[in-house]
């Protein structure tokens, strides 16, 4: 009864004296937020630190202090349970465990990681942290960390301002320092900087957090992703001399004619000593070679002891190089604080990019040029480290940004490491940098004026610290937490300091462009076509889910060639959310659920272009050609149109390479340098490609772009564009084969055997299946299993439910030829799946050479969305050995098959299967003329389509793969034999696990007879 009383208590709880439960309280003794930057002791120094040009790179700086590395730790899961005296310098921890900083502690077997995505994983009572019956909260209702690790302050830091800064800890935390409190902070995604001088000394220190799991910050991170806790970015001393230079803000003014640029400076100076002085600040605009082209100062006056000021100066330069994310040019912005006898006091620097934006005729125009922005969501994750991401995995997805033709990076949804930014300013990325802000789960907080100073403040930090990357082109408020006066406050708050556009997708009415997540195609015309005046921009789109992102270049289509205030969009998202187990295998990704985390929404976070651990897939190839910048048209003959869509680069950047395939093998190619052609305009490219096409073949034209010279993301040769145009259909013939034997026929029991000298070709009369196809004493039929109806996928998009079907033979004759070296066989079935029937009808020809003709029809009936037609059969297992022609190399469907071109590739049947994290229908290869298998002695089956289907080779049924979860345990249902499916149709991709399904061209439509055919013949 006692337990029940309180749960009630909880439940209607009004009061806390907890800080982590108190919305107004979330930051104690905490810095205003600033740029980032490290003092050095002086320009000489600055200027010798790897840091200076790579910003990423670990600082040298005199001044500076990391404390990253192995911290003493004590984990509990609630507080009542934690070390209180734990921070007190007498408190011995030399029995504690040791956990790397930055981590999180769940991805090191501390508590358990949690996925959801709107569901609150805590009681929805804000700002409390309470238990729930049956979540994870129950067993564990507030972990707690407690870290402790000692560090010596250099003996030059005597008489000098100290401060130590968090780059992110989720999610609320208390600092001390030799056992005296310094303050209090959460936004675990915003930095936190503590004025600590007056708590170190000479020599050792201690060093003391304690991390709370949940806080009241916990409701407004409700994003997402996997839930998980800890210091995870960069812990770090910096030093400064008692008059210190706090922040820097860079803005600039660029001239209509784009002749002359004002670089703005706003350098704010602190007094931290006990008396005044004067001081100043010595400017130095460099280029990106290092060279010195402007020097000007700005001075303090006499500056009031505890007092700050913010000095403004100015300087002009002509014909600035511009910054783009095409043309990422960089300048060097060198900052010295002068005492009253020019003594550099300290240095730092910025690198700042010139660049003008501007919304015209609602568009986005970047230095006077129209940019689409196509792009991704991306999401702080590593597999084996969670939100720690190690910068080596930064640059990686960075590269792949850029190599396949992203140009915007949304930071969903909450700020990224600070040195993200660094590299998107370096390489070349448009970023629409996102508060931490979601209350997807109470959306009602929006509304709360006790929460306004929340919202305002975790926008406000992002602004500030982020405010000098050229690469920032939009903030945003945050996602999916309604609209309400505190979303009012924080555009206010924002636009103060910054003149930048503002997004945010929940209340449009109050940001600088209307935004929308997963709207279907008409849906997004309509609303392009609603009369405001404002830029529309898909903040979400493409829901890419497993095996998805089908009809995106019709999407494409639309926004780039007949939008009216269309700016483009971003995928969501980049990479599949999917982590290790501590002590596990590397590659074996787990998602919600997994670690018997409630609530859970499953794998609803494994949606990336790539997988956990980076590895490309077919639906990142899809959005490489996609949203490609250059494209192509055949303008008659032996002449390819070429139109230049980047905003910056001239064709000159490139060369040209085209292949002439025959049959989809090469028999032609060269490669020489594009014209000039600038952005926007079209050139008629002569291509001198064999002009002699004989008739009984299928002639292709392969073109690629291709960078003429290495740039920082990429070496020369790189593809950036590509396309593939039919130059000459091959002229069908109807092929008679010669036959010279009979065909002896055998009838035993309900079997029926058409043999010949090295063939026997066997059915079953009570069934209607091909049970046998024997090529020289070799069965290439597996278990009897020969073409059956298949109508089953099992995709994200999909529902997924298997449904044993029945079967039944409703027909089934055979007749031998006049001449007897053929036979016709026909079968009559009927398969109902739950209340659908499905009748097809199979007809064979069987020769005595071994070929069979095989012609199928199926009927669809008006009351179910079929999700494939076709045949599947089970073929020997030594038939491992692949080869199409057809569209490849990578996986392809209907309206997913852009990238994938015409040609003759080869594989193996364990390779055709494709790595998501949660198991599923894969490896589809469209248009297919031919396919053979065979064994590694070339021996097996070749079947040719009478115009094309659609085909996959696996060793797993699409039952087995939806009976099994996760993608790393399809070794525990792989079959020997190989699973062959033969499409007459399948429907499209979709993105109906969040948003529209397959367009209706690219359904199977109901009431409608599907037919096809094909010939199966022996390769001896």
């Amino acid at each position: 009864m006692k337990s029940n009383l309180k749960v009630v208590a909880e439940a209607f709880k009004t009061r806390s004296d907890n800080d982590w439960e108190n919305e107004r309280i979330f930051a104690v003794n905490k810095e205003e937020g600033r740029s980032t930057f490290v003092p050095f002791a002086d320009t000489e120094e600055m200027k010798g630190d790897p840091s200076y040009t790579r910003p990423w790179i670990r600082n040298q700086s005199s001044r500076y202090l990391l404390l990253n590395g192995d911290w003493k730790f004590h984990w509990v899961k609630q507080p009542s349970e934690r070390p209180v005296d734990f921070y007190k310098p007498g408190y011995d921890v030399s029995a504690w465990k040791e956990i790397p900083v930055p981590s999180n502690w769940e991805m090191l077997g501390y508590g358990t990681p949690i996925y959801t995505n709107i569901t609150y994983p805590i009681r929805n009572n804000p700002p409390f942290i309470q238990g729930q019956r049956g979540y994870t909260v129950e067993k564990e209702p507030n972990a707690v960390g407690s870290y402790r690790r000692e560090f010596s302050l250099p003996a030059d830091w005597k008489n000098k301002e100290v401060f130590i800064h968090f780059d992110g800890v989720y999610s609320a935390m208390y600092l001390w320092i030799n056992g005296k409190k310094v303050g209090y902070s959460q936004g675990a995604n915003n930095d936190a900087e503590f004025n600590i001088t007056q708590y170190v000394k000479p020599g050792k220190n201690i060093l003391a957090v304690e991390v709370y799991r949940w806080s009241d910050g916990s409701y407004l991170e409700d994003q997402d992703m996997f839930r998980l806790s800890g210091i995870h970015r960069d812990v770090y001393l910096v030093a400064t001399p008692k008059l210190r230079l706090r922040d820097v803000h860079l803005t600039s003014v660029i001239s209509d004619r784009f002749d002359k640029a004002d670089l703005c400076v706003k350098a704010d100076v602190k007094n931290y000593g006990k008396s005044a002085v004067n001081a100043s600040v010595r400017i130095a605009l460099l280029d990106a070679g290092g060279k010195t082209l402007r020097t000007f100062t700005t001075a303090a006056g006499n500056l009031a002891a505890g007092k700050e000021i913010c000095l403004p100066a100015k300087a002009s330069i002509r014909d600035p190089q511009l910054w783009s994310a095409e043309t990422p040019y960089l300048y060097t912005v060198n900052l010295e604080l002068l005492d009253a006898s020019g003594k550099v006091l300290e240095a730092t620097t910025q690198q700042y990019g010139f660049r003008k934006i501007e919304i015209r005729d609602n568009k986005v125009y970047i230095n006077d040029a129209l940019v689409l922005f196509k792009g991704a969501n991306r999401h702080d994750i590593h597999p084996r480290f969670g939100k720690a991401v190690p910068v080596e995995s930064m640059i990686e997805d960075i590269l792949l940004f850029k190599r396949f033709n992203l140009n915007t990076i949304r930071t969903s949804h909450y700020p990224n490491d600070p040195k993200m930014y660094a590299l998107f300013d370096y390489y070349g990325l448009y970023v629409m940098d996102e508060a931490d802000l979601e209350c997807h789960g109470n959306m009602m907080l929006t509304k709360r004026e006790s929460w306004k100073a929340a919202f305002v403040d975790r926008v406000v930090r992002m602004v500030e610290r982020d405010k000098n990357h050229p690469s920032v082109i939009f903030w945003s408020m945050g996602n999916e937490s309604g609209g309400g006066p505190n979303f009012e406050a924080a555009y206010q708050a924002a636009r103060e300091i910054d003149g930048r556009f503002i997004h945010y997708e929940g209340m449009n009415d109050v940001a600088d462009m209307d935004s929308r997540m997963y709207p279907s195609i008409e849906s997004m015309i309509a609303q392009d076509n609603e009369p405001r005046n404002k830029p529309f921009f898909l903040c979400e789109y493409a829901h890419a889910m497993g095996n998805a992102v089908g009809n995106l270049e019709e999407y494409w289509d639309y926004i780039a060639n007949q939008s009216k205030r269309m700016i483009g969009g971003c995928i969501w998202d980049w990479v599949d959310q999917g982590i290790n187990k501590p002590g596990e295998a590397p590659d074996r990704y787990y998602f919600g659920g997994s670690f018997g985390d409630r609530p859970n929404d499953n794998d609803f976070c494994c949606n990336g272009l790539v997988t956990p651990d980076r590895r490309v897939t077919p639906k990142l190839w899809e959005v490489k050609k996609v949203y490609q910048y250059m494209t192509f048209e055949e303008v008659g003959e032996n002449n390819v149109g070429l139109r230049n869509h980047y905003s910056f680069l001239n064709m000159r950047h490139f060369n040209l390479r085209y292949v002439i395939l025959k049959d989809g093998v090469p028999v032609a190619e060269e490669e020489f340098g594009l014209p000039d052609g600038k952005p926007g305009e079209h050139r008629t490219i002569h291509i001198p490609y064999l002009r002699h096409l004989t008739e009984d073949a299928d002639y292709h034209i392969n073109l690629e772009v291709k960078l003429k010279h290495d740039c920082v993301w990429a070496k020369a040769g790189h593809v950036v564009a590509t396309e593939q145009f039919l130059l000459r259909e091959r002229k069908q013939k109807t092929e008679v084969p010669e036959l010279s034997a009979s065909l002896q026929v055998v009838e035993e029991r309900q079997y029926i055997r058409f043999r010949a000298p090295g063939t026997e070709i066997s059915f079953d009369s009570k069934t209607g299946m091909m049970i046998g196809l024997r090529y020289d004493g070799q069965n290439m039929i597996h278990g009897q299993q020969g073409p059956a109806l298949n109508w089953y996928r099992s995709i994200s998009n999909d529902p997924r439910e298997w449904i044993q079907p029945v079967v039944a033979l409703r027909g089934f004759d055979w007749k031998l030829a006049e001449d007897g070296k053929s036979a016709s066989v026909q079968s009559q079935i009927e398969v109902k799946v739950g209340q659908v029937n499905i009748p097809y009808t199979v007809r064979y020809r069987v020769y005595s050479n071994g070929r069979v003709d095989v012609a199928a029809d199926f009927t669809t009936e008006n009351n179910f969305d079929l999700p494939r037609l076709g045949l599947q059969m089970f073929l020997n297992p030594s038939l491992e050995q692949v080869e199409w022609y057809g569209r490849g190399p990578m996986e392809n469907y209907r309206d997913r098959k852009n990238a994938a071109y015409m040609g003759r590739y080869k594989t193996t049947v364990t390779d055709m299967a494709e790595h998501y994290a949660r198991a599923q229908t894969m490896g589809g290869r469209t248009d297919t003329h031919w396919l053979a298998l065979t064994d590694g002695q070339g021996k097996g089956l070749r079947i040719t389509a009478t115009d094309t289907l659609d085909f996959s080779a696996q060793h797993y049924t699409d039952k087995d793969l939806w009976q099994v979860k996760y993608g790393h345990d399809l070794s525990d249902i792989r079959r020997a034999e190989v699973v062959l499916n033969l499409d007459c149709i399948q429907r499209g991709l979709g993105n109906a696990s969040c948003g529209p399904g397959p367009r209706p061209h690219y359904e199977i439509r109901k009431d409608t007879v599907y037919s096809y055919s094909f010939r199966m013949e022996p390769l001896r």
